[in-house]
């Protein structure tokens, strides 16, 4: 990754942590078995093998989606991004959830080793994490969702246009929630959690 000196440290951050969403959202997607294992390859990233994929639309889809995100995450306006499981109802049944926090008062240098250091521990832990999810239908669907702290405005805001509002359905009762991994390294900090529908959720 190319990082300039007279970036601030937001840009750098944001940088960093655009690549890392990449990379990670590739692999859940890798982990949930929604393609066959042919859609992907092994590659090195923060000196631990992760997946990339081959298709390139899946590349594309994944690599514009966060890509789109960098000024907002930049501004400290992103505060989650999901990868989303649905049934053939458009039900979703599984959320792997990234909270995002960049400090936006931080004026020091980032440490970029510090930082993927850090993040580094999400891909060991990812695949061991398997057994905390759910085996998902044959028919099922993905996709990214991005919620904002605050709408950014297409007037204002090129990369805004690639965003649209979701109509994706939401769960009636509050999901059982199971964190996965989370480290906090100024100025960056990341949770990643796995959201269910909770058992008392009425049944479609």
């Amino acid at each position: 990754m190319e990082r300039r000196d007279n970036q601030s440290p937001q840009a750098q951050t944001a940088r960093i942590l655009v690549e890392f969403l990449e990379a990670a959202i590739t692999s859940i997607v890798f982990l949930k078995g929604v393609y066959p294992s042919g859609a992907f390859e092994r590659r090195r990233y923060m000196n631990v093998v992760v997946q990339k994929a081959r298709y390139p639309q899946l590349r594309e889809y994944i690599n514009s989606s966060i890509t789109g995100l960098l000024p907002f995450i930049e501004k400290g306006l992103v505060e989650r991004v999901a990868v989303i499981f649905f049934d053939s109802e458009n039900i979703p049944l599984e959320r792997f959830i990234f909270k995002l926090s960049v400090n936006q008062s931080y004026g020091s240098k980032v440490e970029a080793a510090d930082l993927e250091f850090s993040l580094r521990s999400f891909f060991i832990k990812l695949p061991v994490s398997e057994p905390l999810t759910k085996v998902l239908p044959q028919d099922c669907r993905w996709e990214i969702t991005a919620y904002f702290c605050a709408l950014p405005q297409a007037s204002t805001s090129k990369d805004a246009e690639l965003w649209i509002p979701t109509d994706t359905k939401q769960w009636l009762q509050p999901p059982l929630i199971t964190p996965v991994k989370s480290m906090s390294s100024e100025p960056l900090g990341v949770q990643l959690y796995l959201e269910h529908p909770s058992l008392s959720e009425p049944k479609p």
